[in-house]
């Protein structure tokens, strides 16, 4: 009896005690994940004091992580100018639109292609990765756009980019992924091919659906070339032109001596306004999608 009590009342090891190695291996983790984020923040630290330095600090390399000689000359010109605002709404018009109608074209070819037994399902697919490796090139792509009316329109920018054939593969591998047995289950409630789609499957895709709203979002944002092709009018620009277009004319003019000593300073830290403003939005749009990223959305979807 008491061999007995002295066993059990014996106090037992933690089953999730951490060992040794589990804390060496953690240490050594947080260590070399810390350095990964010092070097991934630093450029980005470095532009933004670049930005609101001045320019003999700038051009003697003096400038690391802490604005040298604080200078807002460059954003007080920017903010300044109403082109810069008129410009910045057509990139958020030009942004919200054209993803828009990416999300709905790419999520409905995406949701087709994932059914496997759809007949020409093969052609659908092979038509889609086709487009991917050729393209017609950018006269007849102009040629095209002029064509149908749609230069000076939001639409020049939305319907020659709205799918992306990346981002429908990675929609259609997410989309087969899910369980047949819940459409097979809604089938059977009487829901109709769209209503499982708005129902069923749209619901249980939040993740692939924020992360192709970023991904998407990005994209347009950044994207200057479809504008300045299409568009005749600065009025009808996005500020991606218009900040290209001042870092040309402050480069120029550097370049050809006649810069004055303001124009001198935007030369010296416009291409660090022009990172910082065209990145801002995105950074602060970014936390608020980022929770979907990795999220158990089909955790106990399908039971028993």
């Amino acid at each position: 009896m008491s061999l007995l009590t002295s066993r059990t009342s014996r106090p037992r090891a933690s089953a999730h005690q951490p060992t040794r190695g589990h804390r060496v291996f953690h240490g050594v983790n947080g260590v070399i994940l810390t350095l990964v984020v010092l070097v991934t923040l630093y450029p980005f630290v470095n532009i933004i004091a670049r930005s609101f330095s001045g320019e003999r600090q700038i051009r003697a390399g003096e400038v690391t992580l802490w604005p040298e000689g604080f200078n807002l000359t460059t954003y007080r010109i920017v903010f300044h100018d109403s082109m810069f605002w008129r410009n910045y709404a057509n990139t958020v018009l030009y942004t919200v639109v054209s993803t828009v109608i990416a999300m709905v074209l790419t999520t409905c070819y995406a949701y087709v292609l994932s059914k496997r037994n759809l007949k020409g399902r093969g052609v659908l697919v092979g038509v889609a990765v086709f487009t991917m490796f050729f393209t017609g090139g950018l006269i007849p792509n102009y040629v095209l756009v002029t064509s149908l009316g749609l230069k000076n329109s939001v639409w020049a920018i939305a319907l020659p980019n709205a799918i992306s054939v990346f981002n429908l593969l990675v929609m259609k591998a997410f989309f087969e992924s899910l369980p047949t047995e819940l459409e097979e289950a809604a089938e059977i409630d009487g829901l109709s091919t769209y209503g499982i789609l708005l129902r069923v499957v749209l619901p249980l895709s939040k993740a692939v659906i924020a992360t192709m709203v970023l991904f998407y979002s990005v994209s347009f944002w950044n994207s200057w070339f479809s504008a300045y092709l299409y568009m005749d009018r600065s009025d009808l620009m996005p500020v991606t032109v218009y900040l290209r277009n001042m870092l040309s004319g402050a480069t120029t003019g550097g370049n050809a001596g006649a810069a004055t000593e303001e124009l001198s300073q935007v030369g010296a830290n416009i291409q660090a306004v022009t990172i910082v403003l065209t990145s801002l939005p995105i950074l602060c749009v970014y936390p608020f999608v980022q929770r979907y990223f990795v999220s158990g959305v089909m955790l106990g979807a399908v039971k028993g």
